[in-house]
């Protein structure tokens, strides 16, 4: 058998991790949470996970940012980006737009309220090439 995908989601709800936690360790992946984008960031580049489940709007810095900051290093370029934003594409009163979510060079991208089998399909996708 071969080794378990190891999956990192950072998302500042708690207990949206726990529910994405538990159905992605139900489909065989080992899971690692971060609370925010520098703490995600830090997990990435200290033992980068073959996959990251990414919150947009969170504090200290916002899923955007990391995704770039992700995509633009040589080192973890490669680590397939799933992007999870609240925002919805005619929502403007928010510095977060749908646009910018497309603009990003994340693989895969789900508004939420997203359910965990959706964003379990998607990290599957990822592998499944």
């Amino acid at each position: 058998m071969s080794e378990k995908k190891r999956i990192l989601v950072v998302d500042d709800e708690p207990d949206f991790c726990s529910i994405v936690q538990g159905q992605l360790e139900k489909e065989g992946y080992e899971v690692e949470l971060a609370y925010n984008g520098v703490e995600g960031l830090e997990k990435i580049r200290s033992n980068p996970p073959d996959a990251v489940v990414l919150d947009v709007m969170m504090p200290e810095k916002d899923g955007y940012e990391v995704c770039r900051e992700l995509k633009s290093d040589e080192k973890t370029a490669g680590i397939p980006v799933l992007l999870l934003t609240a925002v919805a594409s005619h929502v403007t009163s928010t510095r977060y737009s749908h646009a910018d979510g497309m603009n990003t060079e994340a693989d895969d991208y789900i508004a939420k309220p997203a359910s965990a089998d959706e964003i379990c399909d998607s990290v599957k996708a990822f592998f499944n090439h």
